[in-house]
């Protein structure tokens, strides 16, 4: 393994990145004098107040404070590790990754080795278990039997390598006994949930006799995989356990491919099984996916939610799919905000979207997609079931039913809706009664929310400008005069300067990654938001009275520190000298 990312590389890909585009691309942003706004994608609000600048290269939410460079971004919302956003944003660039010599302790390097080596085997070696089960769909004896099942599921050759489809014959050790010939260890296939360990410390395949469906990550690599039976045993579906590299309530399948086949998706229907969501790519509905055995979780919701504004929940009409829509639409209300919508479809007893699609087609299908049920429907039908909407008393409890709901789910036009159809249906229609509702279902409404001042200081002041204007380090004829000033921060400030006078043409967003992970950079971030009201014509002038300012201060106080010296006759002749110095120059 090479050694860590090449700090000039990271330089280089922030100066080649355009943080407005690549947020844009994510969330819409609209033009707001020099910056770009947009409702901000990490909470929930009414009005724009995330801002994005292309010329600090920085995003800031006045919101919820969330605020970082084009890296932070993608760590923040595609939920990518540090390396993973660098590759991704490199790729996005058209940039091959730079590493440097690693400079870590020899035990560190060997630490760091492994845990990057280890992770790139994994994901190998899934891709070629991937593709040895494609293979067998070809050259397996008994590979005609599951042809004829695929085929009589409707799915075409081109819809099978589309989603890596591939096949496991029923032995006791098909796969194993390949990757073990190949020097494979035994212990990483049982890590990776491929195979079990017997009583004799013989591990055997997991998948046997099934059709295998690849899961895939964000970035299309294999994590885990789905099996289905070709009859009727017993489970009809198996899926890897949770592993190092596969947490399945975090993914979906499908999605990578949805991506792959959309540049442009507006909606995401969410479905229960592997092959409803192949079965509907195969006949026009290629923006499927589905939860991996799970009720849809809040982190899946919130990769549907960063993906697309609709989301549409597919699930049978039985009342476990009644549970598991309740469940997903729970999960879904902190996040829903105006402009994004969480929809339901029930599909009739017996049918599947599977066959319901096979029966009638795209164009039904999309039409019933059309026509799905609102979360607020949704909602109330649901409460409306569980009281006597004869009697009062049902009525009553009903109101006091949808407090929970209402609590959880942000302000925005639905709730507003929501809560006026509550006090018109349910209630009395009044004023009194209407800012009841209000009051319980937004606890938090009164609360007063104190914001910490930034105290302005010469020190502050001067590292704010410094990271927005890089270049003022120009200003500067010795950025060495404040080298032996003690005051705090200051260090800091000499630290920045050093940087900007190496790269004066930095940005904003180069001087923050230089600081990432370490005290100084959540002090920094902090300052980069502060609100100052500096107009960027005045910035230079304000930087040099502010640096102007730091030096009269430390003269005075110094000059006090000798003096009182003086007075005790405790002065060194070296002392004595800086004082008269002091005293000269004033």
């Amino acid at each position: 393994m090479a050694g860590r990312i090449s700090r000039q590389f990271i330089d280089d890909l922030l100066a080649r990145a355009d943080i407005v585009e690549l947020v844009d691309a994510r969330v819409p942003l609209k033009k707001a004098g020099k910056n770009y706004q947009a409702c901000c994608p990490f909470h929930n609000e009414k009005s724009p107040s995330f801002t994005v600048s292309q010329e600090k290269q920085f995003y800031h939410c006045f919101g919820c404070g969330v605020h970082g460079n084009a890296i932070s971004f993608l760590m923040e919302f595609d939920r990518l590790d540090f390396v993973d956003a660098i590759e991704e944003l490199a790729a996005h660039c058209a940039m091959e990754v730079v590493r440097e010599e690693n400079n870590a302790s020899p035990a560190e390097q060997r630490r760091q080795q492994q845990i990057y080596q280890q992770k790139q085997d994994d994901y190998e070696l899934m891709n070629q278990v991937s593709r040895f089960y494609q293979q067998q769909l070809k050259i397996a004896n008994d590979k005609e039997t599951a042809i004829n099942y695929l085929k009589g599921r409707g799915l075409s050759g081109e819809m099978v390598k589309r989603f890596g489809i591939g096949y496991i014959s029923d032995a006791w050790d098909g796969m194993m006994k390949l990757f073990s010939a190949n020097g494979q260890a035994n212990q990483q296939l049982v890590d990776l949930g491929m195979a079990i360990q017997s009583d004799k410390n013989r591990p055997y395949d997991r998948f046997r006799g099934r059709i295998m469906f690849p899961i895939r990550d964000k970035r299309g690599r294999v994590i885990g995989f789905g099996g289905r039976v070709l009859g009727d045993e017993k489970p009809k579906y198996l899926n890897s356990p949770e592993t190092r590299i596969y947490h399945k309530g975090h993914e979906l399948y499908g999605l990578y491919e949805a991506k792959q086949a959309n540049k442009n998706l507006e909606r995401l229907v969410v479905v229960e099984g592997y092959m409803d969501v192949v079965a509907l790519a195969q006949h026009g509905i290629d923006y499927a996916v589905a939860s991996l055995g799970t009720s849809t979780t809040a982190e899946q919701l919130q990769t549907l939610f960063r993906t697309v504004k609709e989301v549409i929940c597919c699930y049978d009409g039985d009342r476990a799919g009644r549970d598991a829509a309740w469940r997903a639409m729970e999960n879904a209300l902190p996040l829903i905000r105006d402009g994004f919508s969480l929809k339901f479809v029930f599909v009739p007893d017996g049918e599947d979207p599977d066959s319901l699609i096979r029966s009638q087609g795209q164009q039904a299908f999309e039409h019933i997609l059309d026509q799905a049920m609102p979360l607020s429907k949704f909602l109330f039908e649901h409460l409306m079931s569980q009281v006597d909407m004869s009697s009062i008393e049902g009525r009553s409890a009903l109101v006091e039913s949808f407090q929970p709901y209402l609590a959880k789910l942000p302000d925005s036009v639905l709730k507003d809706a929501i809560i006026n159809d509550i006090a018109n249906n349910f209630g009395t229609g009044s004023e009194q009664f209407l800012a009841k509702i209000n009051k319980m279902a937004s606890p938090e409404k009164n609360r007063k929310k104190t914001k910490p001042n930034t105290k302005v200081t010469p020190v502050r002041l001067a590292i704010a400008l410094l990271l927005e204007h890089p270049h003022l380090v120009k200003s500067l004829e010795d950025i060495t005069i404040l080298q032996s000033i003690t005051v705090p921060g200051v260090a800091l400030l000499n630290q920045i300067l050093l940087l900007c006078e190496q790269n004066p043409e930095s940005k904003t967003s180069q001087l923050l990654e230089y600081f990432r992970d370490t005290e100084h950079g959540k002090q920094l971030s902090k300052l980069m938001c502060w609100q100052h009201h500096i107009e960027a014509d005045a910035a230079e002038d304000v930087f040099l009275d502010s640096i102007e300012k730091l030096l009269n201060n430390f003269v005075e106080q110094r000059a006090e520190i000798l003096l009182q010296k003086a007075r005790t006759g405790k002065m060194t002749q070296q002392e004595k000298q800086e004082l008269q110095a002091i005293l000269n120059a004033s």
